[in-house]
């Protein structure tokens, strides 16, 4: 069986193909004051290799980037059309709890947007009281009205 084996050994195709990207969408802030900027970045980024589609919102100052890419070939790309540019910083604002805290409320975000920090979102391990022991006659620093 050992010249068998060996045979196998030889004729066997093993995928040696490096695993493909996963599919993702990269989302960057970009300022663009014109059509030709959002031309200039819009053809820099499509002629990446495995991007699918590109999506430039100058009102947002967002460019949105689906494919097979890493996030940080993309903002590199994006710099050196000459524009100042970093990852989306902005979260919808239902999705944040507290987003009045401080460095969230952006007055620069778009409509509908806060900036994402940590602190806008509850700590796991915060203890949350419930607003039955708040007003109950157990606890001592309840509500004296009632």
């Amino acid at each position: 069986m050992g010249i068998l084996d060996h045979a196998s050994d030889i004729f066997s195709f093993e995928s040696s193909r490096k695993s493909k990207k996963p599919m993702q969408t990269v989302e960057i802030k970009v300022k663009m004051d014109c059509e030709g900027c959002v031309r200039k970045v819009k053809n820099a980024v499509s002629s990446m290799k495995g991007v699918k589609s590109v999506d430039v919102n100058p009102k947002q100052s967002k460019v949105s980037v689906y494919g097979r890419v890493e996030p940080n070939k993309v903002l590199k790309k994006v710099k050196e059309t000459g524009k100042k540019a970093e990852f989306w910083p902005y979260v919808p604002y239902n999705l944040v709890s507290y987003p009045y805290a401080p460095q969230v409320y952006d007055k620069k975000a778009p409509s509908g947007y806060v900036r994402d920090v940590s602190q806008a979102f509850p700590s796991p391990n915060a203890s949350e009281e419930r607003l039955t022991y708040l007003f109950s006659d157990e606890n001592p620093n309840a509500c004296s009205i009632m």
